[in-house]
């Protein structure tokens, strides 16, 4: 039996509500700068680090040694900055059903939450200032006592490699004090989520199904669980909501 030290929760379709606008604004970006991708193709790379999406995508288009690759990477990758700073700061912010409620239950049996992105960090602190997350985190993105629901916050921007790399995990357990990814779980809503927890080493790699991905595209996908949402997620770690401080058990 473990003990669950730490959630890792990922933003955007898991714990930060995703009507399909990041997927938009990529498809927006690559309209303006010339580079044509199908829906499905942006879909499938939900998840990953923006920047590397976009030169994984030029490299298919223009092959991998191209003098014009890095050029056409950093005029789609600005622009796509651009469009989804200001789809952030115009529109309303959201969590998801039942995120809440479910890092209350985490938080009263002693268990940290970390949030981890494909974002970078600029976007990243524009969705977590307008949620009232952003409160109480120092500026390495700890939480030092807030009112902020997360115990620390991770983009791609603070370490070597994002998803599906496990830097960011690992970060996030080094400044919280968390020696083994064996008491971690990981959940996101993506194929790259799962990939990112199983590279870590954790105790479980698990996904919603109310995210960007439907069941289907990722039971297609290694898992260790799939949600219907994060309310199914107290429950399937067997968790008995009506005492504190207990370390949930799997």
């Amino acid at each position: 039996m473990k003990e669950i030290k730490l959630v890792v929760f990922d933003m955007a379709g898991t714990t930060v509500k995703d009507n399909s606008e990041v997927e938009y604004c990529f498809a927006e970006a690559c309209e303006a700068t010339g580079l044509s991708v199908t829906a499905e193709r942006i879909k499938a790379l939900q998840g990953y680090a923006k920047r590397e999406v976009f030169t994984l995508l030029w490299s298919e288009v223009l092959g991998e040694k191209s003098s014009d690759l890095i050029q056409n990477v950093d005029f789609s990758y600005s622009t796509f900055c651009e469009i989804l700073e200001d789809h952030y700061r115009s529109n309303l912010v959201l969590p998801t059903d039942h995120c809440l409620e479910t890092f209350e239950i985490l938080q009263q049996n002693d268990i940290k939450i970390a949030l981890n992105t494909g974002f970078y960090r600029k976007v990243a602190n524009i969705i977590l200032d307008k949620l009232g997350w952003l409160e109480g985190l120092n500026e390495d993105y700890v939480n030092m006592g807030g009112s902020s629901p997360v115990n620390v916050s991770l983009t791609p921007s603070e370490v070597p490699a994002g998803r599906p790399a496990p830097d960011m995990i690992f970060s996030a357990m080094a400044k919280l004090g968390i020696k083994e990814a064996s008491q971690v779980i990981k959940v996101g809503d993506t194929p790259v989520d799962l990939l990112e927890g199983y590279n870590a080493g954790c105790l479980k790699s698990l996904a919603v199904t109310n995210g960007t991905h439907s069941y289907q595209q990722l039971a297609d996908c290694k898992n260790d669980g799939l949600l219907n949402s994060l309310q199914d997620l107290p429950r399937f770690l067997d968790l008995d909501v009506q005492k504190e401080n207990q370390f949930i058990k799997v």
